[in-house]
């Protein structure tokens, strides 16, 4: 019996997009059942991949800009545009993404978000209403710092001096908004974690480490986000330390949300939303997912599990595939989403040789679940 089969991977992180993930299974299920009926839809819940995931869903056209990254060097960036709803998609890890750096070779307190101000610009100048902003895979840890510097606001300290670096923002005493205002549209910015800004749970402490902040740095980038976070509140009256995403990416949407007036949505929401998710679901019998590691982050709201979660509500099998499967995942527990998890590592071969050729591995692993389908 064939069957129809939705084919909805996040990225490999490190080795292989959302889009390639998708084409190994694909394959490898297809040499096993040629007979089912395969659709292809790659994810993204706001992290590396989301513009070009979402712009493909819109139909919107890619445009570039030059402008720097992380370490303020140049870089042509991509973004997107939909011009019959002046909507535009930008991807910050394709300005001042982690990936885009040497390993080891800049740290955080060197790096910020400044280029990502001239992507915004240039989607306003093309009459962008409303810009949606995917914001997980950044280098940084700068709170926003950055690109609010570079839209105009200014940031002085005790002497009245204006900062230019972020981690010297625990001098921070005033604030100065741009001399032009933005105009008045509609920022939406594409979360894909749920962390608050400060504390043992905010970025610095979650994040900071594989960025590439030591321990015995932390308290220095956390007393300049703590300063940052106070008097945005003294100005504005409003604690956005503490809403849930702030602490996304190193505090860009914290600083995205202060500086610009935009609002925080979960990654995985606009792109289902977008891919109108149910309706796909619907008309399958079996969904397969993936990323590099199906772990309990997956049980607990990221994208393949929030997949997973509505499989569930829909009376659809979910099988997950990825990497590795880890912790929570490897039990049938309460609250395990999944028909079924299958791993590449160490089922079929070593961590070491599953990243050299992710993509052959991934597509042996389909090729095998496919053939036990029934079985399982």
């Amino acid at each position: 019996m064939s069957l129809r089969v939705l084919v909805a991977p996040d990225k490999f992180k490190g080795t292989l997009t959302a889009q390639e993930a998708a084409g190994a299974i694909v394959n490898g299920w297809w040499a096993a059942r040629p007979q089912d009926e395969m659709e292809m839809l790659p994810m993204s819940d706001g992290g590396d991949g989301f513009g070009a995931i979402l712009a493909a869903l819109m139909s919107a056209e890619e445009r570039t800009i030059s402008t720097l990254d992380a370490a303020h060097q140049p870089v042509t960036a991509r973004w997107w545009y939909h011009a019959e709803t002046a909507c535009a998609v930008i991807e910050s890890a394709l300005v001042v993404g982690l990936a885009m750096l040497p390993p080891g070779k800049h740290h955080p307190f060197d790096l910020d978000t400044l280029g990502l101000a001239a992507v915004i610009q240039d989607a306003l100048a093309a009459g962008a209403q409303r810009l949606i902003i995917g914001i997980g895979g950044s280098a940084t840890n700068d709170g926003g710092f950055g690109v609010a510097r570079g839209i105009g606001w200014k940031f002085f300290d005790d002497r009245d001096q204006e900062i230019t670096s972020w981690v010297k923002l625990s001098r921070l005493t005033r604030l100065e908004p741009p001399a032009t205002p933005l105009p008045g549209v509609e920022f939406i910015v594409a979360v894909d974690v749920e962390n608050p800004l400060l504390g043992l749970n905010g970025c610095t402490r979650v994040y900071g480490p594989q960025k590439g902040l030591l321990p015995q740095q932390a308290p220095v980038a956390e007393s300049a986000l703590e300063r940052l976070a106070a008097r945005v509140q003294s100005a504005s009256g409003v604690d956005v330390a503490t809403e849930a995403g702030a602490g996304a990416a190193g505090g860009l949407g914290f600083g995205l949300r202060s500086f610009l007036g935009a609002q925080l949505y979960s990654g995985f929401d606009l792109f289902a939303e977008a891919a109108r998710l149910d309706d796909r679901i619907r008309a399958v019998d079996l969904v397969i997912t993936g990323e590099g590691a199906i772990d309990r982050q997956s049980l607990m709201g990221k994208g393949t599990g929030r997949l997973a979660q509505r499989c569930r509500v829909l009376e659809k099998r979910c099988i997950g595939m990825a990497g590795v499967v880890e912790g929570a995942a490897k039990s049938p527990t309460s609250d395990r989403l999944f028909h079924a998890v299958h791993s590449i590592t160490p089922t079929l071969t070593s961590p070491a040789e599953a990243r050299r050729d992710a993509a052959l591995w991934l597509q042996r692993l389909a090729n095998r679940v496919g053939t036990d389908y029934f079985d399982s």
